[in-house]
């Protein structure tokens, strides 16, 4: 179901709210201050956090899914498919670090053992992203599924590790010692050392 502009801008002012002060600042009372409409107004589009919360990441995972599907199509082999998987989603996430921090930070903070319906439909469909995002690089990583899969969420891991490290960085005001890309590049070295 397509969201109508108000729906819309209930996400576009939730995400400024979480680039600017972080998950406490995320308040159904502050989104219907700055959208200009009564509180009950948000609850109509999201009647829970969780429901705001999944309605910012899960379409950021499908993006960042789709990039790593397409960034390892054509990969000639587990190397290339590597290097191709950590510079698009190193890119992808150092380009937007709140973003990021929405994506694989916030969800930790929510409540855990799912039993409403709606939080087991998020969960479901964050399965199936996180289903088509190690499906894409595995294949190039060996031929018994299971080492394969359990290869492409360490690369995946360690590509978020490297974007939680910028981050820290970014928000202590404590610059790295290394750019970007050199970090990128020594990541891609080390992943695909023989």
């Amino acid at each position: 179901m397509a969201r109508s502009d108000t729906g819309a801008q209930i996400l576009d002012i939730a995400r400024d709210l979480l680039a600017e002060g972080g998950l406490g600042a995320l308040s159904f009372d502050t989104i219907a201050a700055r959208l200009g409409h009564s509180k009950q107004a948000v609850l109509y589009w999201y009647p829970t956090k969780p429901d705001l919360l999944a309605a910012l990441f899960l379409p950021w995972l499908e993006e960042e899914a789709a990039l790593a599907e397409t960034a390892v199509r054509d990969a000639r082999d587990g190397a290339e498919a590597i290097a191709r998987f950590v510079r698009a989603l190193a890119a992808f996430h150092l380009a937007d670090l709140p973003r990021f921090r929405a994506m694989y930070l916030l969800p930790q903070t929510l409540a855990r053992g799912a039993t409403d319906p709606r939080e087991r439909q998020v969960l479901d469909r964050v399965h199936a992203i996180t289903d088509r995002l190690y499906g894409a690089l595995a294949p190039h990583l060996g031929p018994d599924p299971l080492s394969a899969r359990q290869q492409a969420v360490t690369v995946h891991a360690a590509v978020l590790g490297l974007v939680l490290m910028s981050g820290l960085a970014e928000a202590l005001d404590d610059p790295l010692k290394h750019g970007a890309t050199g970090l990128i590049e020594a990541l891609i070295a080390r992943l695909t050392a023989a």
